[in-house]
C-alpha cells in the first residue's frame, strides 16, 4: 500500500501529477527514489514527443545579480502565450538566468560550438598524448571524454544545474517540458558583467 504523504512528496519533488506519482510508487514497488528516476524517464519521454512542434512565445527574462556587478538577458521560448506568462516558466527562466550568471556559459548547446573551436581542442588533446604509449582506441576514449569535459564548462544544457547538481540544465529544461505540457527552448543569452 501506497502512503499518502509519500505521494505527496514525490509531487513536490518532481512536479508530476497525483496520478503520476501514485503509479510510479506502485511501479516502484515504494521505492522513492526508483520512482524519482520512472517520473524522469518518462519527462523525457514525454519532451522527445514535442521536439517537433514550433515555439512562438516565450520571454525575455533579466536578472541582475544582488551585488549589480553581473547580469544576463536569457531569450526563453513556448508555444503560447498562456505558458508564457505561467508562474511556473516565468520561475524557469529566473532559474536559468541565475545559473547563467554563477557559471558563464559561452553557448547554448554543444552544436553551437564550431567546428574550428572542436578541432583547435582536439588537436590539443592529442598533443598533450602525443608521449604516451596507448592504444589508438584509448586515446580516442580519452579523447571523447575531454571534450564532453569541455563541453560541461562552455555549453549551457550540458552544465550542472547550480540549484540541483543531480541534474544538469538539459535535463531541468526537459522536466519543465514535461511539468508545463510545451515544447520549451532556451534559444540564446546574453551575459554581462564588470
Amino acid at each position: 500500500m501506497i502512503d499518502q504523504a509519500q505521494i505527496v512528496k514525490l509531487r513536490e519533488f518532481t512536479g508530476a501529477g497525483i496520478v503520476d506519482c501514485k503509479k510510479a510508487l506502485e511501479e516502484a514497488n515504494g521505492d522513492y527514489e526508483a520512482a524519482v528516476d520512472l517520473l524522469r524517464k518518462k519527462g523525457q519521454k514525454v519532451a522527445a514527443n514535442k521536439q517537433e512542434r514550433e515555439t512562438k512565445e516565450g520571454r525575455v527574462h533579466a536578472y541582475i545579480h544582488g551585488n549589480g556587478k553581473a547580469g544576463v538577458l536569457v531569450e526563453v521560448l513556448c508555444e503560447t502565450d498562456f505558458v508564457a506568462r505561467n508562474e511556473q516558466f516565468v520561475q524557469f527562466c529566473h532559474d536559468i538566468a541565475m545559473h547563467i550568471v554563477a557559471t558563464n556559459p559561452l553557448y547554448v548547446c554543444s552544436s553551437d560550438v564550431s567546428d574550428e573551436l572542436i578541432e583547435k581542442e582536439r588537436a590539443i588533446y592529442e598533443e598533450q598524448m602525443a608521449g604516451e604509449n596507448k592504444p589508438a582506441e584509448i586515446k580516442e576514449k580519452i579523447l571523447q571524454g575531454k571534450l564532453a569535459k569541455y563541453y560541461q564548462e562552455v555549453c549551457l544544457l550540458n552544465q550542472s544545474f547550480i540549484k540541483d547538481d543531480s541534474q544538469t540544465v538539459e535535463q531541468y529544461l526537459t522536466s519543465m517540458i514535461a511539468k508545463i505540457g510545451e515544447k520549451i527552448e532556451i534559444k540564446k543569452f546574453c551575459r554581462f558583467a564588470l
